[in-house]
């Protein structure tokens, strides 16, 4: 949902731009009278946001002219800034009333009643506008605002795409098309792009760039968040939540020494979040800083000792630490404070099993699976530890759970392959031993290009094109459907100047993996 200062600002900023218009136009409709004066030293007293002079101006023009529209306009926009939000719509609806085919009137007033805020009431008056003026760009973005907020997001799109078809030019027309289109499918390649277009038409528009940022992680595109919370952090160095998402998107592209100092910055700045001593204990974890991430951890529980997120962070890094005592003990309080967290039982159950414990083990992943019934991970160790304790036919079920769940599992397919075997079902073993066979040669290969394409990455920053395009190269041989290589190589090859053969792998990149598609430019 919209916050308040978004609202504000959508509305606000369009008003202004009547009260231009609204300038020239009382400039040039007569020579000066007294009116035009106090008209002008209204106007002028909103310039320097000297609101009581303002008022006192437009309050001496509407007695002097009371069947002005102009006037009753001015003083509501006035008291917008400076009285009760009441006040200025009394004065914007004697507007319309006495200007009635007026679209800007009805969109102000609009605006006003959206603050209260009064959602149908604007809805109506945007409406109104439209149909006095259906090429009026910002009558549809505030229209389109409206039912975002109302959760109608189809009529929503639509009013936004016509405001962008308007005004192209306009940041927040793609702005919040960005944001509708995100909010009926977070995967939309199209709302990632409408978002990057509001960043680029306005490059100091820091919400714009806060939301980009968190699709982009969101869709999987770490290395975009990271570069567009490095601008953020740019252009609000004290907005701890920008150096807090920095951060997390730095530990998701495997920098997690960078991403200290961005946790730590956003804890000096806002001290009292438990959240961001939490993210720096993560990104200790990430870097094997076991005793400094515990340190973390327990400091932040000192303050928050109900938290299970903690409990169970402060339990992985005993358990990787090999005390796996002690991490029972803080997976079993994590799940008596969310017994829900499928994660919880699932990693309680895996240290259990660890420590030789099954029954227990078997008990804690029975309720991963009954928390997260799609969760192949607990299948796939429940029928693991069901087999140790040569409970075979229960233990088949279990993988084969894990295998429907996700018919890639490797692993999974090994170890049923081995229960099979076990009950003497040696045909049944040998399609799953095949089948596990398969699957691994298939993820070595995608392995491969992985390390190949971030191979290339390093080469590419180090300036060594030529040693980075080989690279892609040879991950694009090794697996011809990974899209990162595939992007990876066109971006390279435009910076050789090689555009056709850029432009080719771009367009496969986009077609592999949609989230990649390049932006419209």
């Amino acid at each position: 949902m919209l916050r308040p200062l978004q609202i504000c600002c959508v509305l606000c900023c369009c008003g202004a731009v009547g009260l231009a218009s609204a300038q020239k136009a009382g400039a040039a409709s007569h020579p000066a009278t007294p009116a035009d004066t106090l008209y002008q030293q209204g106007l002028a007293a909103l310039q320097k946001r000297d609101y009581p002079a303002a008022r006192t101006a437009f309050e001496k023009l509407v007695h002097l002219a009371p069947r002005n529209a102009n006037a009753h306009y001015q003083l509501g926009r006035t008291l917008s800034f400076s009285a009760p939000l009441g006040e200025a719509i009394a004065e914007m609806r004697r507007a319309v009333e006495l200007a009635p085919k007026r679209a800007d009137l009805h969109d102000d007033l609009g605006s006003l009643l959206a603050r209260v805020p009064k959602n149908e009431q604007a809805a109506a008056e945007f409406s109104q506008a439209l149909l006095l003026d259906p090429t009026r760009a910002v009558a549809h973005l505030h229209l389109g605002v409206i039912r975002w907020q109302q959760k109608l997001f189809p009529d929503g799109e639509e009013h936004l795409r016509k405001a962008v078809a308007l005004a192209p030019e306009v940041s927040l027309n793609h702005y919040y098309l960005g944001r509708v289109l995100a909010e009926q499918n977070a995967a939309d390649p199209n709302a990632v792009r409408e978002l990057q277009t509001a960043a680029r038409l306005d490059p100091n528009f820091a919400e714009g760039l806060n939301q980009l940022g968190l699709l982009q992680q969101h869709t999987g595109d770490a290395d975009g968040a990271v570069d567009t919370f490095q601008k953020l952090v740019r252009l609000k160095p004290d907005d701890a939540d920008a150096h807090n998402n920095l951060g997390f998107a730095l530990i998701q592209t495997g920098h997690a020494e960078s991403s200290i100092p961005e946790f730590q910055t956003a804890m000096r700045l806002r001290p009292d979040d438990v959240s961001y001593r939490e993210n720096l204990g993560g990104a200790y974890l990430q870097k094997a800083d076991f005793d400094a991430a515990m340190k973390e951890f327990q400091t932040a529980l000192t303050t928050a000792p109900n938290d299970a997120t903690l409990h169970y962070d402060l339990g992985l890094a005993f358990k990787l630490k090999d005390q796996l005592a002690e991490a029972v003990t803080e997976f079993r309080k994590a799940a008596v404070l969310d017994p829900s967290q499928a994660d919880i039982r699932y990693t309680l159950g895996v240290t259990l099993w660890q420590q030789g414990n099954f029954a227990d083990a078997e008990t804690q992943l029975r309720e991963a699976t009954n928390a997260n019934p799609n969760y192949a991970e607990a299948y796939y160790t429940l029928g693991t530890v069901l087999k140790q304790q040569t409970k075979l036919p229960e233990s088949a079920a279990a993988l084969r759970e894990a295998i429907r769940l996700q018919p890639d599992f490797a692993g999974a397919h090994t170890t049923l392959a081995a229960v099979l075997r076990e009950t003497g079902d040696a045909a049944g073993a040998a399609a799953e031993s095949k089948a596990a066979a398969e699957i691994s040669k298939s993820v070595n290969s995608l392995q491969g290009a992985t390390f190949a394409t971030n191979s290339g990455k390093r080469l590419l920053q180090a300036g060594d094109l030529d040693g980075a395009i080989g690279q892609f190269r040879s991950a694009i041989q090794l697996a011809p459907e990974y899209a990162a290589a595939h992007q990876q190589l066109g971006l390279a090859l435009q910076r050789k100047g090689e555009k056709d053969e850029a432009q080719r792998e771009l367009h496969k990149a986009g077609e592999l993996d949609p989230r990649l598609a390049a932006p419209a430019p």
